[in-house]
């Protein structure tokens, strides 16, 4: 069984196949992350937030990650799901919470 809380296969073989594009991008996204005066865990929830409300399920996995990362519980992050129910409307907001439970649940 794959480790969802590792970063993805995918990612890992684009990463050593483009080098260069792979670490571009990851400066881009830590530099983003650091302006402003959102912190950390702050950070870590908007990004959730965006993933969830456009529906990203490779994206929602990615920022549940970074967001255990940055000491958020799972009962934080399942809020941001809940959250969504008024917005993005309970069977997209559903899809995911489920996504979040598919890291915050894993043995």
């Amino acid at each position: 069984m794959t480790d969802v809380r590792k970063i993805p296969k995918t990612y890992l073989k684009f990463r050593d196949d483009y080098p260069e594009v792979a670490g571009n991008y990851e400066a881009l996204g830590e530099s983003l992350a650091g302006i402003g005066a959102l912190d950390k865990r702050t950070v870590s929830l908007v990004k959730l937030a965006l993933a969830v409300a456009n529906q990203r399920e490779g994206g929602v996995h990615s920022a549940t990650r970074k967001g255990l990362d940055a000491g958020l519980t799972a009962e934080e992050m399942r809020q941001v799901a809940l959250l969504a129910i008024g917005t993005i409307g309970f069977s997209s907001a559903m899809a995911a919470y489920s996504w979040i439970g598919d890291i915050v649940d894993a043995d």
